[in-house]
């Protein structure tokens, strides 16, 4: 299996200078390969094909000379980015959604550069980058199987990570429970089990919303472009990022307790859900979509399974006789009115998913679940 292990990275001003610069010519090379391509489409209606732009990487090194400075195979990952962006874009077009034009690259917007498996070299705990220097690399944790790429990237707050992305990692199986649990997400509680299990809601950008608040503030009344704009600007990033490292944190840990408890989870598959206007801060901040995607990579991981069901009416229909029971978002209760099964309404919800997604995948393991209470 493939796996990317991230590392923070520290390095001097030279060094940092240098792929600074790198970073620069990069986003100008982006830039110009968007460009390109849409004034080719608008006088020509050709595209512009990522081979095409490939091929004229040297003779741009050859008029620009300050382009050597840029490792060969980073240039030819900043047109496959480009190009990605496009394949993005026009699957977009074919699937109904909003398309989105591919944007040019700001300064703030393009933050890392990528090299593949030369030109570089990770000796111990420095990374050793050809024409831009070393980086004492924390590793806090050995990597394992083959390095296919590394990524140098900077975060808004200006602290350097390195990315290693390996190849033939070996998965690590957690021991058998035969047991089985369907999950409802919320923003009350960030999820119930099946077994009636509820996980607390942390909230972590509400936890940080009064300092995100003042240093936004504080940012608005700095001269653009000025020393303190600048450092203003840092300061607001480092409090949104502590927020984002706390909830990727409290992801990580949740998923792995749930596979350590079960063999099998059934999830609501988001793509299909219609929720409720005006939870968007609050969705955000309990980030299910992305709680969704390490569940599953860890699952691949632990040899463990994670099924999708739909997520249409997961919440309104009964779990015990199956009639729709209509409920508003303040209805925190369901209370079944044909049958008299009185729960908790994502209590009710998680049943329903475990149901359906037991009848999917054709077989029913044991669940610890408490009878829910009738009227």
């Amino acid at each position: 299996m493939r796996r990317t292990f991230k590392y923070r990275v520290y390095a001097n001003r030279e060094t940092i200078g240098k792929t600074e610069k790198v970073l620069s010519l990069c986003r100008d090379v982006y830039n110009v390969c968007l460009e390109q391509r849409r004034d080719v489409w608008k006088l020509y209606k050709r595209s512009v094909s990522c081979h095409e732009q490939i091929k004229q990487l040297p003779e741009l090194k050859k008029e620009l000379p300050e382009f050597k400075l840029v490792p060969s195979q980073t240039l030819q990952n900043v047109v496959e980015r480009v190009d990605k962006a496009f394949r993005g874009y026009f699957r977009r077009v074919k699937s109904g959604k909003k398309p989105g034009y591919p944007r040019f690259k700001t300064a703030s917007r393009y933050n890392s550069l990528t090299l593949k498996q030369s030109g570089w070299k990770l000796e111990g705990n420095k990374l050793r980058i050809n024409k831009l220097g070393d980086f004492k690399v924390k590793l806090h944790r050995p990597i394992m199987g083959e390095v296919k790429t590394v990524t140098v990237s900077r975060s808004a707050s200006g602290k350097w990570y390195a990315c290693f992305s390996c190849g033939g990692v070996e998965p690590k199986p957690l021991p058998k429970t035969g047991k089985a649990a369907g999950i409802d997400v919320g923003c009350e509680s960030f999820l119930t089990d099946s077994g009636n299990r509820k996980v607390k809601n942390p909230r972590f950008l509400r936890q940080k919303e009064k300092l995100i608040a003042e240093r936004q503030r504080s940012l608005s009344k700095k001269k653009k472009g000025s020393k303190g704009s600048k450092k203003a600007r840092k300061l607001l990033a480092l409090a949104c990022e502590e927020a984002a490292n706390a909830r990727k944190d409290f992801h990580f840990k949740a998923a792995k307790q749930l596979l350590r408890e079960n063999d099998v989870i059934y999830i609501e598959d988001l793509r299909s859900w219609n929720g409720p206007r005006g939870l968007n801060k609050s969705m955000r901040d309990a980030g299910w979509f992305r709680f969704f995607e390490i569940l599953l990579f860890k699952a691949e991981e632990a040899g463990k399974e994670v099924i999708k069901v739909p997520a249409g009416n997961t919440t309104q229909k009964c779990s015990r006789c199956g009639e729709i029971v209509r409920k508003e978002l303040s209805d925190r209760v369901h209370d079944c009115p044909f049958c008299g099964f009185r729960a908790d309404r994502d209590y009710n919800a998680a049943l329903n998913i475990y149901r359906l997604g037991a009848s999917l995948r054709g077989k029913e393991l044991p669940r610890e679940a408490p009878c829910g209470s009738t009227g």
